[in-house]
């Protein structure tokens, strides 16, 4: 336990409910004493690459992109199974390289970097390059910052567990969220400003690089955290012991049935492109929706993240189930609206306003497993977990990602009916795991 002796240290307290005396719970005194300074780091890096993520979405900015530089529909229906699932398959065999190394923040530093370049490239080949040669370009740079996104991923869990304590992590998210959500919603406004001009490829180039300078700048701010070393047990023979860890989901019951319950809740994720292909169809694609959907999202983040942290802190299990509801209960709703009400399917602002509450839900999702994982395990149990998690985790997105071609079989709203329908299974399954707070 530390005093308070800097304005840093009182702003930490104070977003935290601290009093008297700081507690570090599940971190040692050590890294007690560093949790203020490392805390704000881990948020505005955080912070900048949640924004960048936002500016080359591959369900809105990066398909805009493609379809703008006359890339082959085939290739577009790619970009997002290969963005999600390309950084979780490869996690069971990175793990084993993370694990050798005490300190792993410039594991996230070298993702980071890495991430950089990647997106810088998609700007470079929206520029120079058309049509199929321009759809092959820019796979190849994403299935780049895919990988680098899973030494993100695995790395910052382990950093965020050594260094901010328990009850103190979804917090930190919230933020991270919240006040990312603020400068999404100043990109949205200016987005839907640009949209009133005939923009060209030139805009959304540089709007990506733009993107790619925030994993820099990340990168730089992210290598000042305050980390000491932790173990380093395990870390050979990486295809051997990666075999070995999938017998986790056999052997641990918890940490199997949290893995169904994340896969049932992916609902959230897969559902929002398809909220963007009503709006197209029953009102239009004209540019200002793509402005207005980013909008709606980021409000979303201001308003939900702080709170579904604060209640993640205390449980994270029921975050899950929460969100989850709200998810399934608005895709079931705008369907009836739809089905029942036609009148209202062209109305402009249905849409964005669905997206907004269904960015409520996904942050709540999200803020929920994330916790809920740091929160179940400690050390390189941990690594273990997310590990393991994310490769099945990226082995069903890719199956799944198959859902697209379905779209010309069965209707859209038959899609997010069927999503609806897991997600409600992902509730019930939720509330039966075990509190870790």
């Amino acid at each position: 336990m530390t005093s308070k002796n800097t304005n840093l240290e009182q702003l930490y307290d104070y977003l935290n409910d601290e009093e008297d005396a700081r507690t570090c719970k599940a971190i040692d005194e050590e890294a007690c004493n560093e949790t203020p300074n490392n805390y704000f780091l881990l948020l505005v890096s955080n912070m900048l690459t949640s924004l960048g993520d936002t500016l080359s979405n591959p369900k809105t900015v990066l398909t805009w992109i493609m379809s703008f530089v006359n890339a082959p529909v085939m290739l577009i229906s790619f970009i997002v199974p290969i963005r999600e699932s390309g950084s979780m398959l490869p996690q069971l065999l990175i793990a084993h390289y993370i694990r050798k190394k005490p300190v792993r923040k410039y594991v996230w530093v070298l993702g980071s970097l890495i991430q950089f370049l990647a997106v810088a490239g998609i700007g470079l080949v929206a520029l120079f390059f058309e049509g199929l040669a321009a759809g092959w370009l820019i796979i190849g740079c994403l299935i780049l910052f895919s990988l680098a996104r899973g030494l993100c991923s695995i790395a910052f869990k382990d950093v965020l567990g050594k260094t901010i304590p328990k009850q103190k992590r979804g917090k930190l998210k919230g933020y991270t969220a919240s006040i990312s959500g603020v400068l999404v919603l100043l990109a949205g406004l200016y987005i839907v400003y640009k949209s009133q001009d005939d923009v060209g490829i030139e805009f959304y180039s540089y709007l990506i690089f733009f993107a790619a300078s925030l994993w820099l700048i990340a990168a730089f701010v992210y290598a000042n955290i305050k980390e000491f070393p932790g173990e380093t047990e395990g870390g050979n023979n990486g295809l051997a012991e990666a075999w070995k860890k999938i017998e986790i989901l056999k052997t641990d019951k918890q940490f199997r049935n949290f893995v169904i319950t994340r896969s049932l809740l992916l609902c959230s994720a897969l559902t929002a492109p398809y909220y963007v292909l009503l709006a197209q169809r029953y009102v239009g694609k004209e540019a200002y929706l793509l402005g207005f959907f980013v909008i709606a999202n980021g409000i979303a983040s201001i308003i939900s993240a702080p709170v579904w942290g604060k209640m993640a802190d205390k449980s994270s299990r029921k975050v899950m189930t929460y969100s989850a509801l709200i998810t399934s209960g608005l895709g079931l709703l705008v369907i009836a609206i739809i089905i029942f009400i036609p009148a209202f399917k062209d109305k402009i602002w249905l849409y964005p306003v669905a997206f907004f509450i269904l960015g409520i839900a996904h942050q709540g999702v999200r803020l929920g497993r994330k916790t809920y994982i740091v929160d179940m395990a400690e050390g390189n149990q941990r690594t273990d977990y997310v590990a393991v998690s994310n490769t099945v985790i990226g082995i069903i997105l890719l199956i799944t990602g198959g859902v697209s071609a379905l779209a010309s079989l069965i209707s859209v709203e038959g899609i997010i009916a069927v999503l609806s329908i897991l997600g409600i299974f992902g509730a019930i399954k939720s509330t039966t795991l075990p509190e870790v707070e």
